[in-house]
C-alpha cells in the first residue's frame, strides 16, 4: 500500500506533469480541486478497516475552464484498477441500450446500471448534464444504485447540482436526483477568467486537429488543407440497424457529411457514437447560423461536437458564415456554451486566405 505521503506526491507530480505538457499551470481554483481529489484518493485507498464512508465529488464551472482536463489526468493517475470513465452521451446510449433488451422486466434498470458499472469503485461521469426529462428520471434511479451500492462517483459538468435540467417547466423532476448529489457528493465549482481551450499549444492532433473553412466559390481554402469537395457521384448511405442515412461521400476512414444530413435529419447519439469509430476525420459541409437551423437541430450539432470532442476525432467544419458570425449566433442558445469552447480548437480558415 502506497503510503499517503507518497500517494499524494505522486499523484500532484501526474497532475503537474500534464499541466506542463498542455502548456499551463494550475490557478488557485484547479489547486483547490487538487487538493481535494487528493483527499478522495486518500480515502480510496486507506486500508479496509480504517476506510471512512467515501463521499463522491461533484465538479463544476463554466466550459473551458479545466475541468475534465484535471480529472481526466487524475483519473489516470490515480493508483487503482476498479474504475471507469463514461460520458454522458455514450452512457446513457450504452444504458437505454441494456434496458432494452431486459424490457418487460421490473429490474430492468437496476440490472442495467449493474451491468455497465460492475466491478468498478470509482465511476468518472465527464460532461454530467440533462436536459431531457425521461432522462432525469432515469439519473436519478442511477444515482440512488450507484450511492447505495457504495460507488464512488467523480463527475465534471457546466452546471451546479441545482441548475440541472434547467428548463422551469420539467426542472421539478430532477430535485430528487439533485438532493441525492447533495447528500452524497462534495461539491466544487472550478472557476476562473480563462477558457484554456483558447490556449492549446503544441502539435495539434485528433479534435485539435481539424478546421472551421470559410471557403471562397472556388474552394482555395479546402484545397488548401488537403482536401476536395466530393462529386455527385460519391454520395451513398451509411446504416445503423435497420435505418439508413444519406451521406455525401465516405472516403477510407474519412466521413464527408453536409449539416442537413447530419442533424436536419432524426440522427441520435446512437448514430454519432457508431461513426465515430468507423471515421477518423468527419467533414461536415454547409453548417448555417443558429438564426436558420431549426431548435432540434442546433441540438443535434451541440450532442455531436460533444462526441467528437471527447472522441477526439479530426473535425473540420465547413460554413458561408465565419467562425465569428457562427459564435455571435449562438452565444445566447442554451447549453452551446459547450459547442463554442470546444471549437475554438480548430483551426480558423477563413475566406480569401489560402495558407
Amino acid at each position: 500500500m502506497v503510503k499517503n505521503r507518497e500517494l499524494r506526491k505522486w499523484l500532484t507530480a501526474a497532475i503537474d506533469e500534464s499541466a506542463v505538457d498542455s502548456g499551463f499551470g494550475l490557478n488557485a481554483s484547479q489547486i483547490a480541486v487538487r487538493s481535494q481529489l487528493l483527499d478522495l484518493a486518500e480515502d480510496l485507498l486507506a486500508p479496509r478497516r480504517r476506510r471512512p464512508r467515501v463521499r463522491s465529488l461533484y465538479v463544476w464551472g463554466e466550459a473551458g475552464r479545466g475541468k475534465s482536463w484535471l480529472l481526466d489526468a487524475y483519473f489516470r493517475a490515480l493508483p487503482l484498477e476498479a474504475k471507469r470513465r463514461v460520458h454522458f452521451h455514450g452512457f446513457f446510449d450504452q444504458l437505454h441500450r441494456q434496458i432494452h433488451e431486459r424490457r418487460g422486466a421490473a429490474t430492468a434498470v437496476e440490472e442495467a446500471v449493474r451491468d455497465l458499472t460492475s466491478g468498478a469503485k470509482v465511476l468518472y461521469f465527464d460532461e454530467f448534464h440533462v436536459h431531457d426529462s425521461g432522462d432525469a428520471a432515469l439519473l436519478t434511479r442511477l444515482l440512488r444504485q450507484l450511492f447505495a451500492e457504495d460507488v464512488v462517483l467523480l463527475a465534471s459538468s457546466n452546471y451546479a447540482p441545482s441548475s440541472l435540467l434547467p428548463n422551469p417547466v420539467w426542472h421539478h423532476l430532477m430535485e430528487p436526483g439533485i438532493d441525492l448529489i447533495l447528500d452524497n457528493m462534495d461539491v466544487m465549482e472550478l472557476d476562473g477568467d480563462v477558457d484554456f481551450r483558447s490556449r492549446v499549444q503544441g502539435s495539434p492532433a485528433g479534435f485539435q486537429a481539424g478546421h472551421w473553412i470559410t471557403p471562397d466559390s472556388d474552394d482555395i481554402q479546402l484545397n488548401a488543407v488537403g482536401l476536395q469537395r466530393p462529386q455527385p457521384d460519391e454520395a451513398g448511405e451509411l446504416t445503423v440497424g435497420s435505418r439508413n442515412f444519406p451521406i455525401t461521400a465516405q472516403r477510407g476512414r474519412e466521413l464527408w457529411i453536409t449539416f442537413d444530413q447530419l442533424c436536419s435529419a432524426p440522427t441520435s447519439a446512437i448514430e454519432y457514437l457508431q461513426w465515430v469509430q468507423r471515421f477518423d476525420h468527419w467533414v461536415v459541409l454547409d453548417v448555417p447560423t443558429f438564426d436558420i437551423a431549426d431548435p432540434e437541430a442546433q441540438q443535434r450539432l451541440i450532442n455531436v461536437i460533444d462526441i467528437l470532442c471527447d472522441s477526439d476525432v479530426q473535425t473540420t467544419i465547413v460554413s458561408s458564415a465565419s467562425v465569428s458570425e457562427f459564435r455571435d449566433g449562438a452565444k445566447n442558445r442554451p447549453d452551446a456554451f459547450r459547442m463554442l469552447s470546444r471549437l475554438q480548437l480548430l483551426h480558423n480558415v477563413p475566406a480569401a486566405v489560402s495558407l
